[in-house]
């Protein structure tokens, strides 16, 4: 059993947000952020069994600026 799961969180470019587990096939994607808070909760309830769960989920923002030099 993995006791963390850890996704990358993005802004979409459509708008709303994006976020990708890493080292599991997990992809979900939602509005604001507290909707991609509960997306991410339900994807990981939908994708391990009770036993096999992880304990903690991890969101590890990105956001990628461009400025000029």
């Amino acid at each position: 059993m993995t006791s963390e799961i850890i996704f990358i969180v993005e802004e979409s470019v459509d708008g709303g947000f994006e976020a990708r587990a890493l080292d599991h096939s997990i992809y979900t994607e939602a509005d604001t952020f507290d909707g991609i808070k509960t997306m991410v909760r339900d994807a990981v309830q939908c994708h391990f069994d009770d036993m096999d769960r992880p304990k903690l989920i991890r969101l590890h923002m990105v956001k990628d600026e461009v400025i000029a030099a």
